[in-house]
């Protein structure tokens, strides 16, 4: 067999960009976790809990793609809000494929229809008998099938084929990892023949400090549940490894992360605090070793807790806490 013929019988290499959405706590981070096999967006039993469009990367040994995680689309109520709005804008403004997450376990819902009318907008042209042809595949992964029998399964997928045109339709449980492969199959199939984009074992976009933030973030939301604000926010302010101040040359020791965490009013310090600071200790011990991976080293995580009056409304603190 000559090299010709051996590079005729290998698939084209595809790549490409490929934009995650559906309405709030549908699944979306869960479903990105899943694919890439790694934590690059957190996952919280909250909605709206994305806050930034995190770019997974998923390499194979053909195709690569870049899925962007949209922060729920939903109507802004504070200037945060507006703010994620223009964050989902942006992502979708240069994408090859769309996976529209709907859930088995909840009807079709106002949410689901002003995002298929959005998409409609930006994505399809409507023809003489009011259908519409998408510029880029439309696919469908319905999240959650566990959830199912297989009967009401069947009449879900029914129903759903009804709600839109999508070019594929496939169910999906990303918990219990059932059918991942063929969802990652059919994004691949869906994507446009391109080049490999990212080093092979690159999985996010995210900074170092953005990832350690929103790691945290996470594990607040589920510490605290139902008590926490939703004006949470976190950063970042360094990460130090310890060096010889005079020579500059690294030693052995802890890397140090020092974390502001942001409120909003003074009566919520002490629910991210904790009594006797149990909070603050659980969230370090359950982060410590993602966190020394990402920094590729022991890590010591230092939290203070702080309070950014009215943030979210605020376009100097907004612009401060990296929105």
């Amino acid at each position: 067999m000559t090299n010709t013929d051996e590079q005729e019988s290998q698939p084209a290499y595809r790549s490409g960009f490929i934009a995650v959405v559906g309405r709030p706590n549908v699944g979306k981070s869960t479903l990105i976790n899943a694919l890439i096999g790694k934590q690059v967006a957190i996952a919280s039993s909250r909605p709206e809990t994305t806050r930034k469009a995190i770019r997974g990367i998923l390499t194979t040994d053909h195709a690569q793609l870049v899925l962007v995680d949209t922060p729920g689309i939903h109507r802004p109520r504070t200037l945060l809000g507006q703010r994620l709005n223009d964050i989902v804008e942006e992502s979708l403004s240069d994408i090859d494929a769309i996976a529209f997450l709907l859930p088995a376990d909840q009807e079709i819902g106002p949410g689901d229809k002003r995002i298929l009318s959005r998409l409609r907008t930006d994505f399809a042209t409507k023809g003489e008998g009011g259908t519409f042809a998408w510029k880029v595949p439309l696919i469908a992964i319905v999240t959650k099938i566990d959830q199912l029998g297989r009967q009401q399964l069947i009449d879900k997928l029914i129903e759903i084929n009804e709600f839109a045109d999508f070019s594929d339709i496939v169910p999906v449980s990303a918990l219990e990892h059932d059918n991942l492969d063929e969802v990652r199959q059919v994004l691949i199939d869906n994507t446009p023949e391109g080049p490999q984009m990212y080093p092979d074992d690159q999985v996010s976009e995210e900074r170092p400090e953005d990832t350690i933030a929103e790691l945290i973030r996470g594990a607040f939301l589920e510490e605290l549940d139902d008590e926490l604000p939703h004006s949470l926010a976190v950063v970042v302010d360094s990460i130090e490894r310890p060096e010889d101040n005079e020579s500059g040359q690294s030693y052995e020791g802890k890397i140090q992360v020092m974390v502001s965490v942001y409120v909003e009013r003074d009566s919520q310090k002490p629910i991210i605090i904790g009594r006797g600071a149990e909070h603050l200790v659980r969230v370090k011990k359950k982060l410590r070793t993602p966190v020394n991976r990402i920094v590729g080293g022991k890590a010591k995580l230092d939290l203070h807790v702080k309070v950014a009056k009215g943030w979210q409304s605020d376009p100097k603190q907004l612009e401060r806490l990296g929105f």
